[in-house]
């Protein structure tokens, strides 16, 4: 072999290697002598998809330009359309030469694009998590490589492998697509293989604590038939579980516990156990505690904050809470942070250790007091800024507070209009300026409620409901057309209206007006309401009653006991019609007054009100009427003679073969003695409620509630009303946001108010006592803005009096059972609930279906 063929067979194969192509076809060429040309032109040949002036541009091998060759711009323009990781070969060819004129071929062979892919030996529900895996690596109409072929069949095995299925594997292959050019389909069989458990935690070495209360902190690797439990194997999740294991030693003193070794391993069928070694060392114990650094509070108050007493087990993560981290707030770093020092620092150093003993020295570093420089609130985009701004605890030039930014916090969330979850504040911190900015992000939800239905109820007719509620309205944007969505909204002001008729017995018609802010300053409420609800039974000879009531009352937040107090009265006048009516009330005819004001107090710790998760709201409700002391009550009994005149009258009014018996003779006189007497309403009325709500894992809530009721009056010899009484049983569905039927409704899941209520209560119109305890263990399966979705356990109790003769708080109606809630922010509460009555007084004979009641809740939470 000559010298210059040996050039030119080096080169070619530098070429090759280089870039895994055949890089140029150029004839002629001297490698001794480099030779310059201009290109005059440029052809690209394969792709049918791209376009030939970028690849043209991408090469670099454009018209005009110089290029030696040989040369180092040919070998570049390959690399640099490689570099697309588009083609699979890339030639440049020389077509012809004029003079010093070159004119090259651009040749290039696409990868192949992926048309579809399908899916072998998993069920089709599994489909849709695989697609998820595979669109991000390979996408429809995307190219496709065997890199990514490797990257997706990696992705596929490891989700069945975190399954438990540990013998997966996944083969990918390719075929070529007959309707689209150069493209293909992937199919990707997949051999899950069995699932496998983990047969046995072996754990050696312990002696402080036992295997199962070991086995009990990893909470994601269980051994087979744990109850409850899956018994799958996940690497990620085992590492985690190891380091609980281990945190949980700590918690109890051994500080210098480890895992020496620990093992996974598989036998001979297959079966998948777990085995570990532990070195537990020594028990420890805090000894001297020593603060260093602190000029604010002294030892023995910041001592008593930390609540570690000399002789207590060594528990790091206790040491950390009570410094930094303590749900309650009640750590070192709060009592700082609250008064401004945001700059805190407190290190815990270990510097002494003897024997079983650990002496502690907290260094502190107290820093300057910080300042909050500007308040932003991000996110609000229909709910105006000064709305979130009033509820803030947070204000240009305050001292920096940690509890009065989770206040503000929760302040916010209350409104309704945010959507929690999302919710995030940011605090950036200038140092230099001792200055930190507030930063409120909020993400809107949808606060209105629309309430419509209808039917046709045969000899009822028409039934419907039609109601609408603003929780974010604007009167004074009703002139603004371009607030109006689908009516002005922003200023946080609460309008209600709501329209119910059963055509033939039944209409109500609601209305009511909130101002959160009366005046724009103080969170001073004012309310304005009316109610008109008529019921018409004299189709069954059984009446007419109806109820116009006009109400107005003020709120304030109180600053004593603390600002979690609001006190509101509010002033109702009410007028209450009956005509011949014989349902609910011992009283049949007559117009009765009843004025009276309703004072409530409430303190409320709650956040988050569609599903608390923590606090309590505590309230009492005094109801009064005026004590009208200059009616003589006694002029209204009737004498022996004008009774039996009136009853005269009555039985010629009946018609001659139908006269009132004797019993019904004296109901008759005392309705229309009662009629005089009870003109104007008076009474007082007491109510009180307890929630508490406790976070008890993850997202597990217990609500526990007590209710009483007590219905008294001012004169003995006139004895109690027949109206504001206590109706206990049922849905507690005729109570619709409002007392629409003269009495209070108290719902009592798996009774009807027949099973509770004694017929003597019925006969009086109600109860004048009642108590109702309930307690709810909940979950909920979405918690998203636009479905607020839980499911609850419950167990209640609750029962009925007519005085406190008979009054006994621990006799009561039983139930329990479940139920399920959904939140939808256009139609509000829906729901149903399933219980067991317990203390139900059936028949012989009665299945336990019998015991049961299904209840729907629509649009409210029954009282």
């Amino acid at each position: 072999m000559n010298l210059d063929t040996l050039k030119k067979f080096i080169f070619s194969l530098l070429v090759f290697i280089g870039f895994g192509v055949q890089a140029q076809e150029l004839d002629q060429i001297d490698y001794d002598d480099p030779k310059e040309y201009e290109i005059g032109g440029v052809n690209v040949y394969g792709p049918e998809h791209r376009d030939p002036n970028a690849i043209i541009s991408i090469s670099g091998l454009t018209v005009g330009k110089k290029i030696s060759v040989p040369g180092t711009e040919i070998p570049k323009a390959i690399k640099s359309l490689l570099r697309l990781k588009l083609f699979s070969d890339v030639k440049v060819i020389q077509e012809r030469v004029e003079d010093d004129i070159i004119f090259l071929g651009i040749e290039l062979t696409e990868l192949p694009i992926l048309a579809r892919y399908s899916y072998n030996g998993v069920k089709k529900i599994k489909h849709e998590d695989l697609n998820e895996i595979v669109d991000g690596i390979l996408s429809k109409g995307g190219i496709v490589t065997e890199d990514l072929k490797a990257l997706a069949k990696m992705k596929i095995e490891e989700k069945f492998i975190g399954d438990g299925f540990l013998d997966t594997k996944v083969e990918i292959n390719e075929f070529e697509d007959t309707i689209r050019a150069n493209s293909v389909r992937l199919e990707f069989d997949i051999d899950k293989g069995k699932r496998i458990r983990i047969q046995d935690i072996v754990i050696n070495g312990n002696e402080a604590v036992k295997d199962r209360k070991l086995r009990k902190q990893m909470e994601s690797t269980k051994k087979r038939w744990t109850l409850l439990k899956k018994s799958k194997f996940k690497e990620s999740d085992y590492e985690d579980d190891k380091e609980s294991l281990i945190d949980y030693y700590n918690t109890i003193g051994y500080r210098d516990a480890k895992i020496v070794s620990d093992s996974v391993y598989r036998d001979e069928e297959g079966k998948l156990y777990v085995e570990m070694t532990i070195d537990e060392g020594n028990k420890y114990y805090f000894r001297d505690i020593e603060w260093k650094g602190n000029s604010l509070y002294t030892d023995e108050y910041l001592g008593s904050i930390l609540g570690i007493e000399k002789g207590d087990v060594y528990n790091e993560e206790l040491l950390t809470n009570r410094l930094q981290f303590a749900q309650d707030g009640r750590d070192v770093s709060s009592l700082y942070m609250d008064d401004g020092y945001l700059f805190f620092r407190v290190d815990p150093t270990e510097v002494s250790i003897e024997n079983d003993s650990i002496d502690i020295e907290m260094r502190i570093y107290e820093g300057p007091q910080a300042t909050i420089d500007r308040v932003e609130i991000v996110g609000n985009d229909r709910t105006h800024e000064h709305v979130v701004r009033r509820m803030l605890r947070t204000k240009p030039g305050a001292k920096f507070s940690r509890s009065q930014i989770i206040r503000s916090q929760r302040e916010i969330i209350n409104l309704g209009y945010f959507n929690p979850e999302n919710m995030d504040i940011g605090t950036p911190v200038d140092p230099q300026n001792g200055t930190v900015d507030i930063v409120y992000k909020l993400e809107e939800r949808p606060s209105d409620q629309l309430e419509l239905s209808a039917g046709y109820g045969g000899f009822q007719g028409l039934v419907g409901t039609l109601g609408v509620t603003f929780n974010n309205f604007s009167l004074r944007n009703i002139s603004d057309r371009t607030t109006w969505n689908p009516l002005p909204q922003g200023d946080g002001q609460r309008l209600s209206v709501r329209a119910q008729s059963n055509s033939n017995f039944y209409q109500s018609y609601n209305f009511s007006f909130t101002e959160p802010w009366l005046g724009g300053r103080k969170p001073n409420s004012l309310t304005i309401g009316s109610v008109y609800s008529n019921f018409d039974y004299s189709t069954f000879g059984q009446g007419k009653f109806s109820i116009l009531n006009v109400s107005a009352g003020i709120g304030t937040q109180l600053k004593w006991p603390d600002d979690y107090f609001v006190y509101s009265a509010t002033m109702n006048i009410e007028n209450l019609t009956l005509e011949d009516y014989q349902r609910d009330f011992s009283v049949s005819e007559g117009i009765y007054k009843n004025y009276n004001l309703r004072q409530t107090i409430v303190r409320s710790s709650v956040v988050e009100p569609i599903f608390p998760r923590s606090g309590s709201k505590i309230s009492l409700t005094l109801q009064l009427t005026p004590y009208y002391f200059w009616r003589d009550q006694e002029e209204f009994n009737i004498p022996a003679t004008e009774a039996a005149s009136l009853i005269m009258e009555e039985n010629l009014r009946r018609g001659e073969g139908n006269p009132m018996s004797e019993t019904e003779e004296t109901s008759y006189i005392a309705s229309l003695e009662n009629a005089g007497k009870f003109e104007f309403l008076e009474y007082h009325k007491w109510k009180f409620e307890s929630q508490h709500f406790f976070n008890v894992w993850d997202k597990l809530v217990i609500m526990a509630q007590a209710k009483i009721g007590v219905l008294g009056y001012y004169r003995k010899d006139v004895g109690t009303v027949p109206f504001e009484r206590f109706e206990v049983g049922g849905d507690g569905l005729n109570n619709q946001q409002v007392q629409i039927t003269g009495k209070d409704i108290i719902s009592t899941r798996g009774y009807e108010i027949s099973d509770i209520q004694s017929q003597e209560i019925n006969d009086a119109g109600g109860a004048t006592i009642f108590n109702k305890y309930t307690v709810e263990l909940r979950y909920p399966f979405t918690l998203n803005p636009n479905s607020t979705i839980y499911a609850h356990l419950f167990a209640q109790g609750s029962n009925a009096y007519l005085g406190w003769d008979e009054y006994n708080p621990f006799q009561l109606r039983r139930s329990a059972g479940a139920g399920l809630r959904v939140f939808l922010p256009m139609f509000g509460l829906l729901g149903f609930d399933y219980g067991f009555g317990f203390d139900k007084d059936l028949p012989e004979g009665s299945t336990w279906t019998d015991f049961a009641k299904f209840n729907i809740v629509l649009g409210f939470e029954p009282e």
